[in-house]
């Protein structure tokens, strides 16, 4: 397909995000091409790991291209933002257990749905271009993919800070949270992946020391806090009025079922389980959320003033969470 340049070179499998003008926007057919070449490679003996870059300078893959979704949801119809969302996330599990090292370039923009393919790789190399996040509950969403598991592992409060304000990290911050694992100029990745190709050596991944990392004395003991309304309190208390700012633009909805999602995602014992959690919101986005609206806001009419009307409460909360029945996510492979 022309949005992903797959194929095989040397001793990798390499899959390339091909449509820079879209900030390589992951699309349905693109999460689903991804899954069937990693189960096309997971037997063949000529690929010894499988390499995911991106064409262009600005974005790794900067989310989901979901304003199909979006329409989709808008005439009544449901059941396509579910089948988006369920294939992706068995793609982003297909990365997380792929029984080869997978090696991410994460180069620009790396959020949502770009977390989702990098984030789980084996080997997550940025560089000074990188900025990774979350911005989920700007949009009237939830931090997913799998991202309420990477988050829920971050020292301290930052998944908490990350999930509700949707804040990028450098290079740096990412390594500390743990969003990936190396840093290296990008000047240098050309040769590191052609080396890899030839040896297959993950011994020739040397990094060099990562920039600062801002987020690792930054005081979030506000985000410590049992609710929304009280990280908000302790906020105000402190005078960070900077970050209040931000919180007062996200959905409500999002930020208080976020918040819950990354504190339950600490007592899962596989990133599977969190995204069997995420699917659950996700499932009933379309129809008991803002989504709708924050998409059409920062997205379609590009005015970004959202009009968060969706019940924050804890009931709505534990209802939108709740378990699924026959709908729970299954994680079997594309047909």
């Amino acid at each position: 397909m022309n949005d992903l340049n797959i194929r095989k070179s040397g001793r990798a499998g390499r899959i390339t995000f091909a449509r820079p003008k879209a900030l390589n926007a992951l699309s349905h057919d693109m999460a689903l091409a991804i899954h069937r070449a990693l189960d096309d490679w997971r037997d063949d003996a000529d690929v010894e790991l499988v390499i995911i870059d991106a064409e262009g300078d600005r974005a790794f893959c900067a989310g989901g291209d979901i304003a199909a979704v979006y329409r989709a949801g808008l005439a009544g119809d449901h059941a396509l933002g579910q089948r988006f969302f369920a294939d992706e996330y068995r793609m982003n599990a297909a990365i997380a257990d792929y029984p080869k090292p997978i090696v991410a370039f994460m180069g620009g923009f790396v959020m949502g749905g770009g977390v989702g393919v990098g984030g789980h790789a084996s080997h997550r190399i940025v560089g000074d271009s990188t900025l990774i996040a979350m911005p989920e509950s700007g949009i009237g969403l939830i931090p997913d993919v799998g991202g309420t598991w990477l988050l829920s592992r971050a020292p301290g409060r930052i998944g908490e800070y990350l999930a509700l304000t949707g804040a990028r990290m450098g290079a740096g911050d990412a390594i500390h949270a743990g969003f990936a694992d190396t840093y290296l100029p990008e000047s240098q990745w050309p040769d590191l992946i052609a080396r890899l190709e030839a040896t297959g050596d993950l011994s020739l991944i040397e990094g060099e020391d990562a920039p600062s990392a801002p987020l690792r004395t930054r005081d979030l003991s506000a985000f410590a806090q049992d609710t929304v309304a009280d990280i908000v309190d302790a906020l105000e208390q402190a005078g960070d009025a900077q970050t209040l700012k931000v919180l007062a633009a996200n959905s409500p909805l999002s930020m208080a079922a976020g918040l819950a999602m990354v504190r339950a995602a600490r007592g899962d014992r596989r990133m599977q389980d969190s995204l069997a959690r995420e699917y659950r919101f996700t499932y009933r986005a379309t129809q008991n959320s803002d989504f709708l609206e924050g998409v059409r806001a920062q997205i379609i009419d590009k005015d970004r003033k959202p009009w968060w009307m969706a019940d924050a409460s804890p009931a709505h909360v534990a209802a939108i969470l709740a378990p699924l029945g026959p709908h729970e996510l299954t994680l079997e492979e594309p047909a």
